[in-house]
């Protein structure tokens, strides 16, 4: 059934499963023709292909099936001796893979439980899949404000501490855990101390995606091959996703995130033209970390993200999309060059910046090119409803 997923597009995930055949699988269970485990055993890989290839379904959430899951999560977590931790685990599997808009109580009972699955360190291959299913489920489900996941880091950074000496995860458990722990931590400096300082994550992220650049047949994407999707590429776009919410968030200022940049560039630059979804979302991220005022312009600079949009700016196919990322970045670098530092050392580092990005410019007959975005910027301000200056020249003309 996975292999034929695997060729399946959201259209005919849609066609086939249905409230009306989860109603089905419920009314079975009912009459004893078909065991709870086996059901839980299929409804589980329906829900990981639907996770894994992001399809969005509202049926399950809608279905009887769905009703009977959540009495008998809450059911079996009110037992004590008896409780069946197996059984309880799977069904918060199904429901967080399958459904939507949790409630808090539910929460309160999936979220440990399938950390504690997470942290199962044996490394067989039954066990590994647990894992991953597990980690799947929680980075998936939405809601997840609702529960204090300070209440949790503890066990995830065991978690991920352990596979980081040890190398214990699928590469789309250890993706996945990270996207849970990057997702809607809002801000909160001690999650960042522990994300940036003790777990390393651009770091990591800096490893993982440099390994799967490399398992990507890119040669298939260039020659327009359809067929099976890749694992690999499915990675790699969780991964821009988790560094989109790094690169929103976190104060970007230690000496990794310069590694970190020149990876994106390298995905940037070989998924051009062979994986649309996989090159937007890289170049977008360095709009995002433009816009994040605790970021340092000398780590993105350094680390090639402004002479990949230089390269890019001068394109003659340029699309709107990218167009407007790369004028975004400018204007972005552009206000913040322009900010007044109190700090003496602050301001010379700046008038260096400005100055070293001012002599490329007119190096590379880049200047020119920059200027004209002011015919363009109104357009992309009714566009994209974003407010983009139009002195989008006047820190690098005017050094």
């Amino acid at each position: 059934m996975n292999e034929v997923m695997f060729y399946m597009n959201e259209e005919g995930f849609g066609t086939i499963y249905t409230t009306r055949m989860f109603n089905k699988i419920h009314k079975m269970i009912e009459e004893g023709k078909l065991s709870t485990e086996n059901a839980l055993l299929l409804l589980k890989h329906i829900g990981y292909c639907k996770i894994l290839f992001g399809w969005w379904s509202s049926d399950f959430k809608n279905s009887l099936l769905c009703g009977r899951f959540e009495k008998m999560i809450v059911d079996e977590d009110k037992k004590n001796e008896e409780k069946n931790e197996k059984l309880l685990a799977d069904l918060c599997k199904c429901d967080l893979m399958l459904g939507f808009g949790f409630s808090s109580e539910l929460l309160s009972i999936c979220v440990p439980c399938l950390l504690k699955v997470a942290s199962n360190k044996e490394e067989n291959k039954e066990a590994q899949k647990e894992v991953e299913m597990a980690l799947l489920a929680l980075c998936r489900a939405v809601d997840y404000f609702k529960i204090d996941k300070e209440l949790f880091l503890d066990e995830i950074k065991e978690i991920i501490e352990h596979h980081q000496k040890h190398r214990n995860l699928t590469r789309l458990a250890y993706q996945s855990i990270w996207e849970y722990f990057l997702n809607e931590f809002n801000s909160k400096r001690r999650f960042e101390e522990v994300i940036v300082n003790e777990l390393h994550f651009a770091r990591e992220a800096t490893r993982e995606l440099e390994q799967l650049i490399q398992r990507v047949d890119w040669k298939r994407k260039e020659e327009g091959k359809g067929g099976k999707i890749e694992k690999e590429e499915i990675l790699l776009m969780g991964w821009l996703q988790a560094l989109n919410r790094y690169f929103c968030d976190c104060r970007l200022r230690n000496e990794e995130i310069i590694g970190l940049i020149g990876s994106i560039v390298k995905v940037f630059r070989i998924a051009k033209g062979k994986n649309v979804s996989v090159s937007d979302k890289s170049i977008r991220l360095f709009q995002s970390a433009a816009r994040n005022r605790d970021a340092a312009i000398d780590g993105l600079l350094k680390g090639g993200a402004g002479d990949l949009i230089f390269e890019e700016i001068v394109q003659s196919t340029l699309n709107d999309k990218t167009a407007y990322t790369c004028s975004s970045f400018f204007i972005e670098i552009s206000y913040r060059l322009k900010k007044n530092e109190d700090d003496e050392m602050e301001v010379a580092k700046r008038k260096e910046l400005k100055r070293n990005l001012f002599e490329k410019m007119e190096e590379e007959g880049y200047e020119d090119t920059i200027t004209k975005f002011h015919e363009i910027l109104p357009y992309y301000r009714r566009r994209y409803g974003y407010l983009l200056s139009v002195n989008v020249t006047d820190c690098f003309v005017n050094v």
